[in-house]
């Protein structure tokens, strides 16, 4: 099993180097670490240079998360490609632990952990709403991310069955990804924390975007009209869709914006009709 790390980063020079540190410090070492820089103005080439020649260094003018992911995933050898983003930390036994539950289910083309959620430098509990877990969880990516891409072990081939990450969302477009992925596969859980998330810093994408449940609908409009989905999870897709479609109605109308209030509620009939129900 041959793994390559992709650390997709933008002016995180200050957090970066504890996220490559983390990286270089696994009890089962990676064969390939590809750092791509997102346009940084900071010190981040520098770093890399200096503190960590061994990592393949990608530059790129800024064009977002996941045209970074996207150069990374392109440039990988591994046969396993592991994500990791720059203010985020893998515990030491991270790789070894997916490696050892991918034995036991090779079939399965993505594996994922448990985490540790640290906010403005102190220790949180995530709510049942983010709760993880493996086997066919499609379901359960519908209200929000439960999969963190720090977390995640994908295998290459996946990214030729589903394709890449999708470039034209600005913000949740690892939720996309996981949609796509678990409508047709099962994945992986190990049980126990193998990541630390920080938060609470304003270079967040969740802090940098309102109304995040915009690019969740879209993600759903391109899974269910797919034609991937059937039976239950094409119905709970829609109804999802549709539940997040009235919050954001409901949010433009009291924020005085009837054009974003008629779209919504428009998403909200073609939806409770079945007039975007995937041809059979």
């Amino acid at each position: 099993m041959t793994i390559s790390v992709i650390i997709p980063t933008y002016n995180r020079a200050h957090h970066l180097e504890r996220a490559i540190s983390s990286v270089l410090n696994q009890t089962a070492r990676a064969d390939e670490v590809i750092i791509v820089d997102d346009g940084s103005s900071d010190s981040t080439r520098t770093l890399i240079q200096q503190r960590f020649p061994e990592c393949i260094y990608l530059y790129q003018a800024n064009q977002g998360v996941s045209s970074a992911r996207n150069l990374g995933i392109r440039h990988a050898k591994g046969e396993w490609l592991a994500f990791l983003d720059s203010d985020d930390e893998w515990l030491p036994t991270k790789l070894a632990s997916q490696i050892e539950t991918l034995k036991r289910s090779p079939n399965l083309p993505l594996c994922h952990t448990e985490e540790i959620w640290v906010r403005n430098g102190i220790r949180v509990n995530a709510m049942r709403k983010h709760a993880k877990s493996g086997g066919r969880i499609f379901q359960r990516c519908l209200p929000l991310c439960v999969i963190s891409p720090s977390a995640a072990m994908l295998h290459q081939r996946i990214f030729t069955e589903v394709g890449l990450f999708d470039e034209s969302l600005p913000a949740c477009e690892d939720y996309d990804l996981w949609l796509r992925i678990c409508a047709r596969h099962p994945v992986a859980f190990v049980e126990s924390p193998q990541i630390v998330k920080y938060g609470g810093h304003e270079d967040q994408l969740s802090h940098q975007h309102w109304g995040m449940d915009r690019f969740r609908i879209l993600a759903l409009e391109k899974i269910i009209t797919s034609g991937q989905i059937q039976g239950d999870d094409l119905q709970a897709a829609k109804k999802m869709l549709i539940k997040k479609a009235g919050i954001l109605a409901a949010g433009a109308g009291k924020r005085g914006k009837p054009e974003q209030e008629a779209h919504y509620l428009a998403l909200q009939r073609q939806y409770s009709t079945g007039e975007n129900d995937a041809p059979a």
